[in-house]
């Protein structure tokens, strides 16, 4: 076969990284299956920091509301400040003494103008918008009441119609308020803007192009139908193409999620992104632009995440609500005290109203209780990106984990060796990790990692004379012999049969999903070693503790059925879902919601960006790529699937605050305003504008306080766990001596 880099003037370093290309059994049978290769989770080794690729950014505005309020927050509070203390009011409540000098009753009115504009111009904006969409919430709310406080204040301040209405300080601490609160707010929004940037990235800013003057680097956009382009080992494939000439290992999984290498040669498709990790390819363009496999991947995370529900938050039904009971209380007010014949008692009383049922609480009672959640879960190594998503996750019923990297390690591990007679496991483990010493590939690393662990120092042995046999094994020297590791491709070149003993136990492994490599000396099979992605520990902790709350868990891989089986069954898991290709992932997920189930994505690969932003709630396990991350709603910071039990704990105890909130803040304006309007007023209780405003702050401390209950949560995900398996294991019990009993 021919030099794929043949033509190309200039040094070309190769590394031994690259030069591990040995062929795995797999469960498959390998004439089944020629993509087969040696090897699992191979690293991106390619093109770091690419620039240049347009984005899709959907909700950039977010950070740029949140500084917008975060500004207008300090400069209100610092202009609030002599607002309040030089209020008459302020002043008697807490009896000092107010400086007296020439102009300063035009402070309050002054700097109160000034607030008003300034910190209030996004209310009054935002509540003209509503009103003319006729969708009347909680900036229509605060517009009114600060408009009329603001109305009625210089009204009092000018001396016009004798009215007492100065509601200054109120005015100012108000829009004060209103204006932390949706800072608040705008900090704890979730954003999926860098999704798309993300998979765009994977794509490398240059491709060398085959000319007939040799290799040219050249732009993306210079690619066309047709074109030759040389990918060399370790680099990314620039667009989708034919393979023309060559043999390499290429790293699909952030396409496909499988998670093994798979063998590309002559007349073979590659896809733009994915990376070949031992050997140079020549591949002729057959896709570029929008054209793509990693561009359709990008429609259809645009599409999911598009389709996402657009629940209306409960704070803004809560608003609109106490907007129509506001203003009919009002209106209503002001006709009966005027038709009783006193009209500066009904503006008094119509103003204390408006200004009463302006919802300072409920202008914090959601903001701070998820500012405070996603804080709390950051604590405990839990991403929320999605504002929405914490009250999701109490309603999930059905949890579908992606296996790779998920509920197993996302990485190969020695678990089982078999030695023919007169050759101990030890000593074949060693001879192994020698051959494979010289290498980094992820197999050769787990192999001495193996072999540290179990082979006595005395015992290691030293090989020399590395060779590479691309696409079947490796070959070294130890002691003067020639020792190979590899799987069924290189059996068949050396024509070496296997010892029935050792067929015996590597046909199990086979069964149950693990990739067998042989290890052979002079021409004699020695022995085989068994290597799989090993289930992490605390998978089975947190399918237990799931099922202990009554949730359905779910798996879904790219893997073969065998494999998934083997898995599922060892970890109790209750639906299966294998053999799945990319583009159907999310389909997998719309089917378990079309059954009812409301589902939880937990995934680290490209391929699970769609079903994350299509699940209720998308969680990414945080080594996972950026695009799965930005897709998701809900990263986790570790690789800990139990983790997933300290959403749905903060999940519960969150939406149990935000509903105290709001029940506490509406339930506050329904008592309030009626007091505010006199109702009781001919039984002597009246409720004057003062008392209303300091009412309105006591309800605020309330919420506040209310929300800071969440910080005492227990989040560690191991006793989350612990505490649930304990339960279950106790009901278990219990269920167990009543059957006895009977």
């Amino acid at each position: 076969m021919s030099n794929p880099e043949k033509g190309h003037v200039g040094p070309h370093p190769r590394s031994a990284r690259y030069e591990h290309a040995t062929q795995a059994q797999s469960p498959a049978p390998s004439d089944e299956d020629p993509h087969a290769g040696h090897g699992e989770h191979l690293a991106y080794i390619g093109q770091d920091g690419q620039a240049g690729h347009d984005g899709h950014d959907r909700h950039a505005g977010h950070g740029a509301h949140g500084e917008m309020f975060r500004r207008r927050f300090w400069f209100s509070l610092v202009l609030s400040v002599p607002v309040v203390v030089f209020s008459h009011m302020i002043a008697e409540l807490f009896g000092y003494t107010r400086p007296d000098f020439p102009g300063m009753t035009w402070i309050a009115p002054i700097l109160g103008t000034v607030i008003f504009v300034y910190g209030g111009m996004p209310f009054l904006t935002g509540g003209w918008a509503e009103l003319k969409s006729r969708r009347p919430g909680m900036m229509l709310l605060i517009a009114m009441a600060i408009s009329v406080a603001f109305v009625a204040s210089w009204v009092t301040t000018l001396g016009i119609g004798g009215f007492n209405l100065d509601f200054w300080w109120e005015l100012a601490l108000l829009i004060v308020i209103m204006l932390l609160g949706h800072w608040l707010e705008m900090r704890a929004l979730g954003s999926a803007s860098g999704a798309l940037d993300a998979l765009a990235a994977m794509l490398p800013d240059t491709a060398e192009k085959v000319t007939d003057d040799g290799v040219r680097e050249v732009p993306l956009s210079e690619l066309g139908l047709g074109d030759v382009v040389l990918v060399r080992a370790g680099a990314r494939v620039p667009a989708d193409g034919a393979v023309t000439d060559g043999r390499a290992e290429v790293d699909e999984s952030m396409i496909t999620g499988e998670s093994k290498p798979v063998t590309r040669q002559v007349g073979d498709t590659v896809v733009a992104g994915t990376v070949a990790t031992d050997s140079a390819l020549r591949v002729q363009i057959t896709a570029v632009g929008d054209d793509t496999a990693l561009a359709g991947i990008q429609r259809m995370v645009a599409a999911a995440q598009a389709s996402s529900s657009r629940a209306q938050a409960l704070a803004d039904k809560a608003a609109a609500f106490l907007f129509y009971f506001a203003a009919v209380t009002g209106v209503i007010t002001f006709a009966v005290w005027t038709l009783l014949g006193n009209l500066d008692y009904a503006v008094t009383r119509m103003v204390t109203v408006l200004v009463i049922a302006c919802p300072h609480a409920l202008g914090l009672a959601i903001p701070l209780v998820i500012a405070i959640s996603t804080e709390r879960a950051a604590r405990a190594g839990v991403l929320v990106k999605d504002r929405l998503a914490l009250e999701r996750m109490r309603t999930v019923d059905v949890v579908l984990f992606d296996k790779t990297g998920t509920l197993t390690e996302g990485r190969h591990q020695v678990t089982g060796t078999v030695a023919t007679a007169g050759i101990s496991e030890e000593r074949l483990l060693a001879l192994a990790a020698a051959v494979e010493s010289d290498s980094e590939h992820p197999v050769a690393r787990a192999i001495v990692a193996a072999a540290q662990s179990r082979v006595p120092s005395s015992e290691r042995v030293v090989a020399s004379d590395f060779r590479s046999l691309p696409g079947r094994g490796v070959r070294a020297s130890v002691d003067g012999l020639d020792v190979s590791v590899g799987g069924p491709a290189m059996l068949a070149d050396l024509r070496l049969s296997v010892p029935d003993d050792v067929s015996a136990m590597t046909g199990g492994w086979v069964q149950r999903g693990a990739s067998v490599l042989h290890i052979a000396r002079d021409n004699q099979v020695l022995g085989a070693v068994a290597l799989e992605d090993a289930v992490r520990e605390e998978s089975r902790q947190a399918i237990d503790a799931l099922h202990a709350r009554n949730v359905k868990v779910a798996l879904i891989t790219g893997d073969a059925q065998q494999v998934a089986d083997a898995v599922a069954a060892d970890l109790g898991i209750d639906e299966v879902f294998a053999e799945v290709l990319p583009e159907h992932k999310d389909a997998k997920v719309a089917e378990l919601q079309n059954r009812g189930h409301r589902v939880a994505m937990v995934g680290d690969g490209v391929n699970d960006a769609p079903a994350l932003a299509r699940a209720d709630v998308g969680v990414a396990i945080g080594a996972g790529t950026d695009v799965a991350i930005e897709s998701a709603g809900v990263v986790l910071a570790a690789n800990d699937p139990r983790a997933v039990l300290s959403i749905i704990e903060l999940s519960h105890a969150s939406y149990r605050k935000m509903w105290q909130n709001l029940v506490w803040a509406t339930g506050y304006n329904i008592i309030a305003v009626p007091l505010a309007a006199g109702v009781l007023a001919p039984i002597g209780v009246v409720l004057p504008p003062a008392a209303a405003a300091v009412l309105m702050s006591v309800s605020t401390i309330v919420v506040a306080l209310n929300a800071q209950l969440l910080r005492r949560l227990d989040l560690d995900p191991a006793h989350l766990a612990h505490t649930r398996q304990a339960t279950r294991h106790i009901r278990a019990d219990r269920g167990a001596s009543v059957s006895t009993d009977t």
